[in-house]
């Protein structure tokens, strides 16, 4: 009878040692995720390109990521035309993180080794804008072959540009712009300013805009715009970027880029 109860005390004794390591010793409440899995909090600062028509909602989600990575600050962003910034990108522009209009953009930097497998973060449409009340009267894509009508339009190297070029193609109406910016920003301000009777932008750049009036022009749905994101490979401070780039694919992130009209990727 001792032998058994010694017996049965042991193998007690062997199932609590097991169950404590089975545990790892954690205290009641504790988490249960591997330590391995939580990356390092990011810290420092991060330097971000971004495309002119993110400038709303990037600000936002720049807003939101400081919030929850206090220990890190986003350095102002960049805003310009996507070929714009690809450009300074491949000439040595100290960047953390690229945020591009289109693909073909993106592709200049990743050819040349600067970064690797962006991912598709949100899409965007063109619409046609006008000043307030359309004094030149603008109602179809059409009316801007006028003759009459001055018109504004983004450089065909800039993803806004080279978006208009296709639609205008594919709608079979040619127009003569008054100027070809370099970024959608100063075309909807020249629209706003009654500098020019109408401009096509994209439909988040006119999200909430008081001074503008717009219309989705026909074949509008058919000239889509998606927009890439990435960490660069010699980024400065590499764990920051991926964490931006993690949120900004997040449902959060993805939440406001929704607010200001972007599509889903």
């Amino acid at each position: 009878m001792r032998t058994s109860r010694a017996l049965l005390a042991a193998v007690a004794a062997s199932i609590l040692i097991l169950t404590g390591c089975a545990s790892g010793d954690r205290a009641p409440g504790a988490a249960t995720e591997p330590a391995a899995s939580v990356g390092p909090e990011p810290t420092g600062e991060l330097t971000v390109f971004a495309a002119a028509s993110l400038g709303a909602a990037f600000d936002d989600i720049a807003a939101a990521f400081e919030t929850a990575h206090p220990s890190l600050t986003v350095v102002p962003i960049r805003y310009d035309g996507s070929s714009t910034l690809a450009t300074q990108i491949i000439e040595g522009a100290p960047v953390d993180v690229f945020a591009s209009a289109d693909e073909k953009n993106m592709a200049k930097v990743t050819d040349e080794g600067l970064a690797a497998d962006p991912a598709r973060f949100a899409s965007n449409t063109l619409v046609v804008a006008t000043p307030a009340g359309n004094p030149a009267g603008i109602t179809t894509l059409a009316d801007l072959a006028d003759p009459g009508a001055t018109v504004v339009l983004c450089a065909v190297e800039v993803p806004c540009g080279a978006a208009a070029a296709t639609l205008l193609e594919q709608q079979g109406v040619i127009v003569s712009p008054a100027s070809l910016e370099q970024n959608v920003t100063a075309v909807l301000t020249k629209v706003a300013n009654d500098e020019a009777d109408a401009g096509l932008v994209y439909a988040t750049d006119v999200e909430g805009a008081a001074d503008v009036e717009s219309f989705v022009p026909e074949g509008a749905d058919e000239v889509v715009n998606h927009y890439p994101v990435v960490a660069l490979t010699g980024a400065a401070n590499p764990e920051a970027a991926a964490a931006f780039v993690a949120f900004v694919l997040s449902d959060e992130g993805q939440s406001i880029l929704a607010e200001y009209g972007f599509g889903a990727p």
